[in-house]
């Protein structure tokens, strides 16, 4: 089948550059290869099975997901899959559960209290294992922690599959913060490492964690595994934090330049293109991939104003970077990919709108 060239592409879509795709993908691989370490990639970023293929064939130990129905997607291809977040599971999702443990090799979920445990208990199929999650500094979820081993024993005490610990160390995603929370990350697994030690006896425990703008601080020091995400693509969010530079952006949004006065042009892709996310640090509500001092300004459904000086034409097509690529991705049904010889005519967003 032919492949996509950029100008076969209708504005407005997200396009990926399956050269810089793969670099990324290979150069982060090796980063990680090269510690000592596990890579569990966060899938959630891209949800699409054919990039999932390619993490897998660079050597990924299996997937990281947010939910059932990603979990269910991404069985078709990986067995080995940790459903990273404390889950409260309905009647219907135990169901669920059970299916897919009986497709998967390794199937884990997270928990993060006593009570979550109770809840599993006598519910949950035998063969799933139990990652606990502890806080370490982001304050989403996660129990302290010097809690784990007493969740890690009330786990075993009511037969369920303890498998070891996880965070997330979402503080990373601060300007200020990625040393920090690489920090924070290591002392909040050696903390719950001792704490499950001291009160369950066990020696072998998995310690995952991990985020894209910590993970090339990481090493094996603490941690046996890892789960960035956004790597894969990368986004004006990276950009600005000084993770990686233009060069590794790897999926824009191609937009048409629509109108145009001085100082500014709009655009034809808005939030339901780019998503509307825009982080305290964020100079914008999006980058242009080829302009770097430009700055979408103001956001709305469909268009996006952007502050640029001698910006291109009426009816010219620009490379957009969204601030965050994960909610860009939900939106739309397909991705373009470009430079990308065995390319279809587009990707499958598979697991898009599987937020159950």
């Amino acid at each position: 089948m032919t492949p996509i060239t950029a100008r076969a592409i209708l504005t407005p879509a997200l396009v990926v550059d399956c050269k810089v795709l793969d670099q990324n993908i290979k150069a982060a691989h090796s980063r990680i290869a090269e510690t000592g370490l596990r890579i569990r990639p966060h899938v959630k970023t891209h949800k699409s099975l054919k990039i999932a293929r390619r993490q897998l064939a660079a050597g990924a130990v299996g997937i990281s997901v947010a939910t059932i129905g990603e979990a269910e997607i991404f069985s078709q291809i990986c067995d080995d899959i940790f459903i990273a977040y404390p889950l409260w599971p309905d009647e219907d999702q135990f169901s669920r559960l059970s299916l897919l443990s009986r497709h998967c090799k390794r199937l884990a979920i997270g928990v993060d209290s006593i009570q979550g445990v109770e809840h599993l208990a006598g519910s949950l199929p035998n063969a799933v294992e139990l990652m606990i999650e502890v806080d370490s500094g982001h304050h989403r979820s996660g129990c302290p922690p010097a809690e784990a081993g007493t969740i890690a024993k009330s786990a075993l005490t009511h037969d369920l599959k303890f498998r070891g610990v996880f965070t997330f160390p979402g503080h990373s995603y601060d300007p200020d913060g990625t040393r920090t929370a690489t920090f924070d990350e290591s002392l909040a697994l050696e903390q719950a490492t001792k704490s499950v030690r001291e009160t369950t006896g066990l020696s072998s425990i998995e310690l995952s964690g991990g985020s894209t703008p910590s993970f090339r601080n990481t090493s094996d020091k603490t941690l046996t595994e890892t789960r960035p995400g956004v790597y894969v693509f990368n986004d004006a969010q990276q950009w600005e934090l000084g993770t990686v530079g233009p060069e590794s952006i790897a999926l824009s949004a191609y937009a048409r330049v629509m109108s145009a006065r001085e100082g500014y042009i709009v655009l034809d892709s808005g939030s339901k293109i780019l998503g509307a996310d825009k982080a305290p640090y964020s100079t914008g509500f999006g980058r242009l991939l080829d302009f770097p001092n430009a700055r979408i300004v103001q956001l709305s459904e469909h268009h996006a104003v952007v502050a640029i000086k001698d910006g291109p034409a009426r009816g010219s097509t620009v490379r957009v970077v969204p601030n965050h690529v994960c909610n860009a991705v939900n939106l739309v049904n397909e991705l373009f990919p470009i430079n990308c010889i065995e390319a279809p005519t587009s990707w499958p967003v598979d697991a898009r709108g599987r937020n159950r």
